[in-house]
């Protein structure tokens, strides 16, 4: 089964079950966020740097590598 997500505009289709960070690594997305003015993504993958963070339906602070995509979530990047 499948999920989709939108991504600063783009549709991005990714597996169930799989992070938002999969999601937009799968999609070819390497960085999402801009900290200190450089380009942030995926780094520990477990929660603890807070490079991944996400808006998600509005709720910012979001760790791309720790919460499940769910079909129909609008995920944005956020600055910090």
């Amino acid at each position: 089964m499948s999920v989709r997500i939108r991504f600063d505009g783009t549709e991005l289709t990714g597996r169930d079950g799989q992070t938002i960070a999969g999601v937009l690594v799968g999609s070819g997305r390497r960085s999402w966020r801009t900290a200190a003015g450089a380009e942030r993504g995926v780094f520990c993958g477990i929660g603890i740097c807070q490079d991944c963070i996400v808006t998600v339906n509005g709720v910012e602070g979001v760790r791309a590598c720790q919460r499940t995509a769910c079909d129909g979530d609008l995920v944005e990047r956020e600055a910090r």
